[in-house]
């Protein structure tokens, strides 16, 4: 088996976060499919289509590693919902869960996703201008003009998962 990682994605922004995390791993991205909707719409679809997407990519490899962003319902919130990026880590029988910090999205682009069926993104594009924004600096970057980009978010999601990978012994393992 060789010391690498296959992420289930394209997009730089994971991979790169995955390899800033496993910097002793050789990294590589692979095209995948979630098997949830394009926008999943609570946090038991993100995890669902974290999970899949790493089972999906696992073969000759360390891990395989699947990452999905999502707005779930959270109550006291202004729109209703949160946005969760969920990162799974699959070692071949075993799934490692992290996520990272939750954050609000203004009320009228999630009421678009929620009327329409689109994604954040979509629902994002007329305010940012950027019609692949999460291939960019992410609406966090948008939204936090720049303290916060999405790879150093989704950095965050799979740092919570290596902690149980880091102390096996205390989980089980």
């Amino acid at each position: 088996m060789r010391k690498c990682i296959f992420v289930a994605s394209l997009n730089r922004n994971k991979i790169n976060a995955v390899q800033e995390v496993f910097s002793d791993f050789s990294v590589e991205g692979v095209a995948s499919r979630s098997g949830v909707r394009e926008q999943p719409l609570s946090l038991e679809e993100t995890v669902e289509g974290a999970v899949f997407r790493a089972r999906s990519v696992f073969r000759d490899c360390e891990y395989a590693v699947g990452i999905e962003d999502g707005i779930a319902p959270v109550p006291g919130t202004n729109s209703g919902y949160m946005n969760f990026c969920c990162c799974a880590i699959y070692d071949g029988k075993r799934i490692y869960l992290g996520l990272a910090p939750a954050f609000e999205y203004p009320p009228e682009p999630v009421k678009r996703v929620l009327n329409e069926g689109i994604t954040i993104s979509q629902a994002f594009e007329p305010l940012t201008g950027k019609p692949d924004i999460g291939y960019e600096e992410g609406i966090i970057g948008w939204l936090t003009k720049g303290r916060m980009n999405r790879k150093d978010y989704t950095k965050l999601a799979v740092e919570m998962a290596k902690v149980q990978i880091d102390n096996a012994a205390l989980y089980g393992d």
